[in-house]
């Protein structure tokens, strides 16, 4: 006897296919979501991780830029205290030029030589004055450059100038004070020492 299967096994069959199906798809879709918060957990893990970097990066800049400011500011003001230092110095170091200066002009001048203004800028004197003749203007000179603390005269200028009773001669001549060698050395070294800081 032939036995025929009624049933519709090509229907349970297919699903049977479409439950397998559903279920493959709903455990690749739960791999696929554990797998995306895992990747996703561990990227923002990684993004927190260089925000703080970050973050303590730009701190850390912003320390060093304040420091590097007061170090300008430290340096500023050390530039500021050497400029009066040497202006301190170089006041200590000249201020017996003057005295010796006048000095030195009252001890060199031959008679008949009256002055009129003397000016001095830096190392370099102006003296402007009056004589009867020239040749007491040439003693004048041949005496400032054999002073210990004069040198280089130079004559500028000689004129006559008509007076009421007689005629004289007004002079403008240029002189040096020499500075004594050890204060030279002495200011020189100062400068490089300064400059090099």
């Amino acid at each position: 006897m032939i036995r025929v299967n009624l049933l519709p096994h090509r229907e349970l069959r297919r699903r049977r296919q479409q439950q397998q199906f559903f279920t493959m798809v709903g455990v690749m879709a739960f791999v696929g979501a554990i797998v995306w918060f895992l990747v996703h957990s561990s990227l923002s893990a990684h993004s927190e991780d260089q925000l703080a970097r970050n973050k303590f990066m730009q701190d850390e800049i912003s320390k060093l830029d304040k420091e590097i400011e007061d170090i300008k500011k430290l340096r500023e003001m050390t530039a500021s205290l050497l400029a009066r230092k040497k202006v301190v110095e170089t006041l200590q170091s000249n201020r017996s030029e003057v005295v010796h200066l006048l000095d030195e002009m009252a001890r060199q001048l031959p008679d008949g030589i009256y002055l009129k203004g003397i000016r001095q800028q830096g190392g370099r004197v102006t003296i402007n004055g009056f004589t009867q003749s020239q040749a007491r203007v040439s003693t004048l000179m041949r005496n400032l450059d054999a002073s210990p603390h004069l040198e280089n005269a130079n004559l500028i200028e000689i004129k006559a100038t008509p007076q009421a009773s007689a005629r004289i001669n007004e002079f403008t001549l240029n002189v040096n004070i020499e500075r004594p060698k050890q204060d030279d050395d002495k200011a020189t070294k100062t400068a490089k020492t300064a400059a090099s800081k």
